[in-house]
């Protein structure tokens, strides 16, 4: 058996997971933050990161703060209907655990998705549906020009949007990129399998980077009538000359 507790002082909460020993930790407490990499679990000083308020990081707020308004408006009747529709949409939590969200966070999360991607939050919970899974890609970029993701095939993009996460150009010996990962935009238009995402990634970094570096993309395919996500595909290149 196992027991989860939270560990708190008067600033911070750190999650715990106990077996015949401590077996995970997350979270952070005092002075110290609790997490796992490939290598085990481990603990560090925080660092308190830089808050700079960018547009995106303001644009991101707004958005929730309005989806939480709209939460609040919602009649006794839906707010239940939402409630009641978590244990379909389950997900694992930090530790791989199988939970349930809340009625608010499920209600949340799937309007965030749909405003993000230019769509109408919905005001009663969609059955559960199956996201298509994007077909096998390459991605390709040039120094200071061009950078195209080539599908194997074309992606089914019926009823659905393909939002585009990427990096800056970065050291080629890097492999972990999940905190440099930054929203670029949607999915341009498919031509003849290929996608130019070109436009979207310098209007986000200023230009494609120097030949040698390298940079990594994800793509996350979201449908445009629930909100639903499918899997993130990340795909990854060398900058060619």
């Amino acid at each position: 058996m196992t027991l989860i507790i939270l560990l708190t002082n008067i600033y911070h909460i750190m999650k715990a997971k106990f077996g015949a020993i401590v077996v995970a930790g997350r979270g952070k407490i005092g002075g110290h933050v609790a997490s796992q990499n490939r290598a085990g679990a481990y603990f560090r000083t925080k660092v308190t990161p830089s808050n700079p308020q960018t547009s995106y990081q303001t644009e991101a707020r707004n958005r929730l703060a309005a989806i939480s308004t709209t939460w609040v408006g919602l009649t006794a009747a839906k707010i239940l209907a939402w409630n009641n529709a978590v244990g379909q949409f389950k997900g694992t939590d930090i530790f791989g655990d199988i939970k349930n969200p809340s009625g608010f966070n499920l209600h949340q999360r799937l309007n965030n998705n749909l405003v993000r991607i230019g769509e109408s939050a919905i005001d009663t919970p969609p059955l559960p549906e199956a996201i298509p899974v994007i077909t096998t890609g390459v991605l390709t970029a040039a120094a200071a020009s061009t950078i195209e993701v080539t599908f194997t095939d074309d992606p089914d993009v019926t009823g659905s949007a393909i939002e585009v996460y990427a990096t800056p150009a970065l050291s080629p010996g890097r492999s972990a990129v999940s905190s440099e990962l930054r929203r670029i935009g949607l999915l341009p238009a498919i031509v003849a399998n290929v996608a130019d995402i070109s436009t979207i990634y310098n209007a986000k970094f200023g230009a494609v980077g120097a030949a040698g570096q390298k940079i990594f993309i994800s793509l996350t395919q979201i449908s445009t009538t629930t909100g639903q996500a499918g899997i993130p595909v990340v795909y990854s290149c060398i900058i060619s000359a």
